[in-house]
């Protein structure tokens, strides 16, 4: 366990230092007083903001992860609207009201398709 920097190898020590110093009675006093200091210190508004600016800065990968995935979402919508928008472009108002026609369905035809040149032998021509 660590506080502020301060483990308990370095607490221990930094008590007994106190004892040696202080001696017991003073000790007590000192305990009191910096009992009640810290109790003022944890119960002020400082330390309110002090904890939630802590909160929020742990926090701040995790929200900016969050709102980037938004964004992301938001993008990917765009353009699979822009996409759709491409693939089926709205047609116009009389065409819209009436089915298609069998004509011309049956119009439609696939493209040609080219059947590829015979290459000429050189051999023969030798």
């Amino acid at each position: 366990m660590e506080i502020l920097g301060v483990g308990a190898p370095e607490l221990l020590f930094i008590i007994i230092i106190a004892i040696i110093v202080l001696g017991p009675k003073d000790m007590q006093k000192a305990g009191r007083t910096i009992g009640r200091w810290l109790n003022q210190l944890v119960h002020s508004d400082g330390w309110k903001v002090f904890q939630k600016t802590s909160s929020e800065i742990r926090n701040l990968p995790r929200n900016l992860m969050r709102e980037a995935n938004m964004e992301m979402q938001q993008t990917e919508k765009d353009i699979r609207k822009a996409m759709d928008m491409r693939l089926n472009p709205p047609a116009s108002s009389s065409s819209r009201n009436q089915p298609p026609s069998k004509e011309a369905e049956n119009n439609i035809q696939p493209p040609a398709v080219k059947s590829p040149e015979p290459e000429a032998d050189s051999d023969q021509h030798g």
